[in-house]
């Protein structure tokens, strides 16, 4: 383990108080807690199950990680934004934390925005596209103030769109004013001119005003903002034409619960300055997004709540350009999604899977069926024989295995919103058989949900953390972990992880081959739910059972750029033999959602001092982007990672 990392040990130290009158159950658990840290700290142990290292950083650099990725300098990203934490969202404290993991160095980095609960994916040149965060959150109906809604705002003058600053007020009928939470565009009217169907006739002009929805608050307190019937309202301040082209619409003011409210700000994140650079925004306000990368290099961005709190429509999908740092919307795939949900590039180009693992928002019965949906035509083929259906919140999917073999695993969940119900459910589908369909794999040994997935460079899949209950209720944390097998669809027992980790976890592969958890966002701290929780800020790392069997293969000089279809040649030391070679993505996790990481098999050569492997040539299973380069041994050990970018 690097020297930065110490662990704390359990000493049997005997309690000097009288628990319940007898001194003998704290004797017992202290000569227990030794025998334990003595069985995990064992050789063989190690070499079975692998090892869990807790690692506090200092005070002034602790952060609330609810978004870690890996960035292609082997530096980890740790975005927490607020964090999930009002205070300091009203004060505009919002952080990202750069973690080394070779050293243990770190580093805070100005944030622009509240990035908390943004959606992100690696771009061709290796920065990381972030794109969307908290604009608001949510109120209680008990904590209400303010009557509020949603407003629709039309143009219909097609000379221009028209823009206009948060605080811009609008007046009811009665008189009663309500303001803008945001600054806002609404797009020109369309005008379409149609020629007439008989002689000397005049053309048909048809103008369809431009509209966006926005949010407004009532400019005082009290039920008497609330409405209940439709109504227009006038801009203030307004006049003449504009007071004429330019009103809003709204059904209803009300002074129920509001829902967290969605940013349409993006950035990549350069992994080499360590800055934030803004790029273009997107055409829609997004919380909870799923940023999905395209073969092509481009970046599809689907569902969300938007600026009012509700989750963003299907017509609204858009496509970021790499090249032009702008956003396309893309009509014609229309296609609702759940918050945060859980779409796969597949070895077809233009056909995306949907595993049905989601993060939540949005009706229980609406496009939460896992499938396949082809961007060609916008159709999407359902997939059957998924158990326990009704639990993908906060369940997590993964690739399992090379991306070539196209096999899926879907692992917990639990039931929609804060149900506690929550599932063992393994399951697994072949995205590439005649006719898809789910099939049992193996049974976890509880109810899990917010599991993570970490695909290893021995093709095994890391399965950690999550609890049984919503956000870890009644102390339901499950403190195990286990290594699914894809070529045997089986599990083993890993080393226990020491700390719990429910809701706003997450954990990335590192490039010397151990796996980084981080965050953890209980509601209680106890059992009997009477203690508020606290985020949990400790990060650990597990250590495999393959780095306790021996040294590794070593990778050499080679090139640091790969293109599709070469053969390309490393230096490479290997006492057991190299035995497979594997490029890795970069994980850019939050929310039980990486769809980033996939595992790529590389066709092998081995000589004595020297590997050649080839490139696929397929940019759907090999997207355009930085990866790590493992070589394992026959004994499944890897090598350290040699980063190379694939163009």
């Amino acid at each position: 383990m690097p020297h930065w990392i110490r662990r704390k040990i359990i000493l049997p130290v005997v309690a000097a108080a009288v628990l319940g009158g007898a001194n003998i159950p704290p004797m017992w658990s202290a000569a227990n807690n030794w025998m334990h840290e003595r069985k995990i700290n064992s050789a063989e142990y190690k070499a079975t199950h692998g090892f869990w290292q807790v690692v506090e950083l200092p005070k002034g650099q602790r952060v609330n990680a609810i978004h870690a990725a890996l960035l292609p300098s082997g530096k980890i990203l740790l975005i927490a934004g607020s964090g999930n934490d009002r205070t300091q969202f009203e004060a505009g404290t919002f952080k990202t934390l750069i973690f080394d993991p070779a050293n243990g160095h770190t580093a805070l980095v100005p944030t622009p925005t509240d990035l908390f609960c943004a959606g992100h994916a690696f771009l061709p040149d290796g920065k990381l596209l972030v794109a969307g965060g908290t604009l608001r959150y949510e109120v209680l109906e008990q904590n209400v103030e303010r009557a509020g809604g949603t407003l629709t705002v039309k143009n219909e003058s097609p000379e221009s769109e028209r823009a206009f600053p948060k605080g811009t007020a609008f007046v009811a009928p009665d008189g009663k004013k309500y303001i803008a939470n945001d600054d806002f565009v609404v797009p020109a009217a369309t005008k379409v001119i149609t020629p007439a169907h008989t002689k000397n006739a005049p053309p048909t002009v048809t103008i369809t005003a431009g509209q966006t929805k926005i949010w407004v608050d009532a400019a005082e307190e009290g039920a008497d903002y609330v409405r209940t019937t439709y109504a227009q309202y006038e801009f203030v301040g307004l006049s003449g034409i504009d007071a004429h082209n330019l009103y809003a619409i709204a059904d209803k003011i009300e002074m129920k619960k509001q829902d967290y409210q969605g940013r349409k700000e993006a950035y990549e994140f350069n992994p080499f300055t360590e800055q934030y650079e803004r790029v273009g925004d997107m055409h829609e306000k997004r919380w909870y997004p799923t940023l999905t990368g395209l073969p092509d290099g481009s970046v599809l961005a689907v569902s969300g709540l938007d600026g009012s709190g509700e989750v963003v429509s299907g017509a609204q999908n858009e496509i970021y350009d790499p090249q032009t740092k702008q956003w396309t919307i893309r009509r014609d795939l229309d296609r609702y999604f759940p918050t945060y949900p859980a779409l796969f590039q597949t070895d077809r180009a233009g056909v995306l899977f949907f595993s049905g693992s989601n993060s939540g928002y949005g009706p229980a019965t609406k496009g939460r069926v896992p499938g396949f949906w082809n961007l060609g035509d916008n159709s999407f083929e359902a997939v059957p024989g998924l158990r326990d259906a009704d639990q993908l919140e906060t369940s997590m999917s993964a690739f399992a295995g090379p991306v070539q073999d196209q096999r899926v695993i879907v692992v917990g969940g639990g039931g929609v919103g804060e149900s506690a119900k929550s599932t063992k459910r393994i399951d697994v589908i072949k995205l590439g058989d005649a006719s898809p369909r789910f099939t049992a794999g193996p049974d976890l040994p509880h109810g899990t949900r917010y599991p993570n997935l970490v695909q290893l460079p021995d093709d095994t899949v890391l399965i950690t953390n999550g609890s049984g209950d919503y956000r870890g209720r009644g102390a339901s944390d499950n403190h195990t972990a286990r290594i699914y097998h894809p070529s045997t669809n089986t599990l083993s027992v890993a080393a226990d992880p020491h700390v719990g980790r429910n809701y706003h976890s997450a954990a990335v592969l590192l490039p010397d081959g151990r796996v980084l958890t981080v965050g953890s966002d209980p509601l209680f701290r106890d059992k009997k739910n009477s203690i508020t929780g606290t985020f949990e800020q400790r990060l650990e790392i597990y250590t495999p059972a393959y780095l306790f069997r021996g040294p590794g293969p070593v990778v050499g000089e080679g090139p640091t750029t790969l293109t599709y279809g070469q053969r390309a040649t490393f230096k490479s030391m290997s006492t057991a033999g190299v035995a497979s070679a594997r490029l890795i993505r970069p994980s850019a996790a939050t929310h039980m959602l990486n769809t980033e990481q996939r595992t790529v098999a590389l066709d092998l050569t081995a000589a004595a001092d020297s590997v050649t492997v080839t490139v696929p040539s397929s940019q759907a299973l090999l997207p355009p982007g930085p990866y790590m380069l493992f070589l394992v041994d026959k004994n499944g050990v890897p090598s350290q990672a040699r980063w190379v970018q694939v163009n």
